[in-house]
C-alpha cells in the first residue's frame, strides 16, 4: 500500500446501486487507472458495508496505493443527523453509514446522492462541461435528479435538491389521476411514471401483457401498437416533468443517465414536447445524452475529494 499521502493525487469513486456495487480509481490526470465491482447485497445493512470495504480492497490492490473515498449512493444524509433518508434501498434509511464506513475503513470518507455524483462528473468533463447550470437527470429502475451551478453542487439545507423524482407529475392528462402509490409513501411521484419501472407499469395497465423497458422498446420497433403508444406517453411525462424543472431552475444543460437515457428517440422528441409547458418566449432547450454513460457516477464520486 503506499503512504496516505497519496490521497491526495489517487480518488477512488464508489457507485452503490441496488444490484452492484462498481469502483475506480482516478489518478491526478483523471486517468482511470484501476475498477472492481461486486454484487450488492439487498436487503443487509451490514452486509452492504462490507462488500463497499471489500470494492475499495480490491480497488486499492490494483492501484497499488491508498485513495481517497467517495461513494455515489441512493438517498443523501440528513444533515442533522449524518444519517440515511430517501434511499429506495430502504435497508439504508436511518443508519450512520458514513460513520460506520469511517470506522470500517479507518479514514474520512464523503458521500452524495447517485445523481448527484453523475451531474458533477457530467458538468466537469462529460456532457454539460462549461455550462452555467446543469440539471443531470437519473431515469433507470427509479428517477433521481441532481444540479450544478458554475462547477458546484447544490445540495441545500435538508440535502434533497434536485429530487424531482418525488415531485408530482405535472399537468395530468385525465387518465393520470389514478395514481400508483410511490415507494416513498406518497401518490403520484414522477417516479412511478417515468422510471423504466413506470414505463413497464403503464404498458401492463394499458396493454395486460407484462414486459420490460427493452422489451416495450424492441416490440415498438418491430411495430407494436401497443408498445409505441406506451414509448410516446411515457415521453410526454418526461417531459413535462422536465419543463416544470425550466420553469423553477431554467439550466443551459439537461443530461439524461441512467438506462432509458439510451432511447435515442427522447433527444429528439422531448424538446418540441416540453415547448407548450415553459412560460418563456424562447422555448428551446438543449437535452444530451451523458459523455461518460454509465461510468458517470463513479466519476462523478471520486470527484467529491478536490
Amino acid at each position: 500500500m503506499g503512504a496516505l499521502t497519496n490521497m491526495v493525487r489517487l480518488r477512488a469513486g464508489i457507485d452503490l446501486g441496488g444490484t452492484k456495487i462498481a469502483g475506480i480509481v482516478l489518478d491526478a490526470t483523471d486517468r482511470v487507472i484501476a475498477e472492481a465491482r461486486r454484487p450488492s447485497p439487498r436487503g443487509d445493512y451490514g452486509l452492504s458495508l462490507e462488500a463497499i470495504a471489500a470494492v475499495v480492497g480490491d480497488l486499492e490492490r490494483s492501484a497499488g496505493a491508498v485513495a481517497s473515498i467517495g461513494i455515489g449512493m441512493p438517498g443523501c444524509l440528513a444533515p442533522a443527523t449524518d444519517r440515511v433518508q430517501n434511499a429506495n434501498s430502504v435497508w439504508l434509511n436511518d443508519r450512520p453509514i458514513k460513520a460506520d464506513l469511517e470506522a470500517l475503513l479507518g479514514r474520512p470518507v464523503r458521500l452524495a446522492n447517485d445523481a448527484n455524483c453523475f451531474v458533477l462528473s457530467e458538468a466537469t468533463d462529460g456532457a454539460a462541461a462549461g455550462a452555467g447550470t446543469v440539471f443531470g437527470v437519473i431515469i433507470g429502475t427509479g428517477c433521481g435528479g441532481g444540479i450544478v451551478v458554475d462547477g458546484r453542487l447544490l445540495d441545500g439545507p435538508r440535502s434533497i435538491a434536485g429530487e424531482w423524482g418525488h415531485t408530482p407529475l405535472p399537468w395530468m392528462e385525465a387518465d393520470e389521476f389514478d395514481q400508483t402509490t410511490c415507494w416513498c409513501g406518497r401518490k403520484g411521484c414522477l417516479e412511478t411514471w417515468v422510471s423504466g419501472t413506470g414505463l413497464a407499469r403503464d404498458h401492463a395497465r394499458q396493454t395486460g401483457r407484462s414486459l420490460s423497458g427493452e422489451e416495450i422498446v424492441a416490440q415498438a420497433a418491430a411495430g407494436d401498437a401497443g408498445a409505441q403508444r406506451a414509448l410516446d406517453r411515457h415521453a410526454s411525462r418526461l417531459a413535462r416533468g422536465l419543463a416544470m424543472i425550466c420553469t423553477v431552475l431554467d439550466p443551459h444543460v439537461i443530461v439524461l443517465g441512467g438506462g432509458l437515457s439510451a432511447l435515442p428517440h427522447l433527444y429528439e422528441a422531448l424538446p418540441p414536447l416540453m415547448a407548450p409547458y415553459i412560460l418563456a418566449a424562447d422555448t428551446r432547450v438543449v437535452i444530451r445524452p451523458p459523455r461518460w454513460g454509465d461510468a458517470s457516477g463513479v466519476r462523478g464520486a471520486a470527484r467529491l475529494w478536490p
